[in-house]
């Protein structure tokens, strides 16, 4: 079978690292970059350290308004499936990349597989959200995460191509696990084990708002405890916009962005996680870590049902008191499986025969 991935911002690297891997055993894969995410700490060094194959088409969309970029990516993505030819085209999560690469395979009629589909935040502000829900409506087979996702697709009347095949991040730590021997970033910066939290920003809802990230950063400042803030470049760029950043660098450590080895290094060794991320609330349950969700709703409400994970929005008082106070034992289920990449494989290769 052909196969063409695309791919093109930091969660799908990670991902696609993986399962590129188990895909290759049996089948031919083009690999297809959109270069949506350019800076080294945000692509190469994932495509280094994961050993993720050189993309075969690399389009060089970069930045700009989601419209513009989508476009843009829709036309390039177009050329190359009409050149290819492929018998599958493998979209992951929720970026501009993920629908563009759904549009063009659906308008050339295409298969199109979707890995984590049926995540649901029901918040059509985040244009994450949009894109999620457009690809699962393009998707002929839809890899699921969890049951809950299976569940959010049935309520849409989606039942027929839908798997609940857990979660490659698990694939992907457990690959990350195994490289890095050495772990050295905590010595780097000083820090003691389980002695630091951990915080990353990065959507659009919460750096393009200033009441919201300046509410962020207050809080961050009345925490008293040592914070470790890898900082995305756009971040950086908004907290100077919004006249936050010298604030902020004076009573969190802000580094530069880390590549996934390093960062998981620092997430396995936090006391708590404070983020906007979809991918690092998942991430944080994984590794048996607290978390708070600054946003009001997540793709991930099964980390809150069992008490792993807090919405905690943008709310000072809310975000000081739940980094201030200890957290009680919790159970944890293996809500993501135990492993996805070789159940996608079979199941690619099952639907071809």
């Amino acid at each position: 079978m052909k196969i063409v991935s695309i791919v093109g911002a930091r969660p799908q690297f990670i991902k696609c690292g993986v399962l590129s891997r188990e895909l290759r055993k049996h089948h031919e894969e083009i690999l297809v970059h959109t270069n949506q995410h350019y800076d080294y700490f945000m692509n190469k060094v994932f495509f280094d350290e994961l050993d993720i194959p050189e993309p075969d088409y690399n389009l060089g969309v970069g930045s700009g308004s989601h419209g513009a970029q989508t476009g843009k990516m829709l036309h390039k993505i177009e050329q190359v499936l009409v050149t290819e030819k492929p018998d599958t085209v493998l979209v992951y999560g929720d970026t501009n990349s993920t629908l563009a690469g759904a549009l063009a395979a659906s308008k050339l009629h295409l298969r199109i597989a979707h890995v984590e589909a049926g995540l649901r935040s029901y918040d059509k502000s985040m244009p994450e959200e949009i894109n999620r829900v457009l690809t699962d409506y393009c998707a002929d087979l839809l890899f699921c995460p969890t049951q809950n996702a299976v569940d959010n697709l049935a309520k849409e009347g989606i039942i027929e191509g839908v798997y609940n095949t857990g979660d490659v991040m698990v694939d992907a730590i457990l690959y990350a696990r195994q490289k890095v021997k050495n772990p050295k970033k905590d010595s780097e910066l000083n820090l003691k084990s389980k002695d630091y939290l951990l915080v990353t920003i990065h959507r659009a809802s919460t750096t393009d708002v200033k009441d919201n990230l300046k509410n962020i950063v207050d809080a961050l400042c009345q925490i008293g405890k040592t914070i470790v803030f890898p900082a995305h470049p756009r971040t950086v760029k908004q907290l100077k916009a919004f006249g936050l950043y010298d604030k902020l660098a004076s009573c969190v450590r802000i580094i530069e962005p880390l590549g996934y080895l390093d960062f998981i290094t620092l997430l396995d060794n936090s006391k708590k996680v404070i983020t906007d991320s979809g991918g690092v609330q998942k991430e944080a349950y994984l590794f048996q870590i607290p978390c708070m969700t600054l946003r009001d709703t997540t793709e991930w409400p099964e980390t809150v049902k069992t008490g792993w994970n807090v919405l905690v929005g943008t709310d000072v008082r809310e975000i000081v008191e739940r980094a201030s106070i200890g957290e009680p034992y919790k159970e944890y289920k293996p809500l993501f499986g135990i492993g996805a990449c070789r159940e996608i494989a079979k199941i690619l290769e099952d639907r071809e025969r």
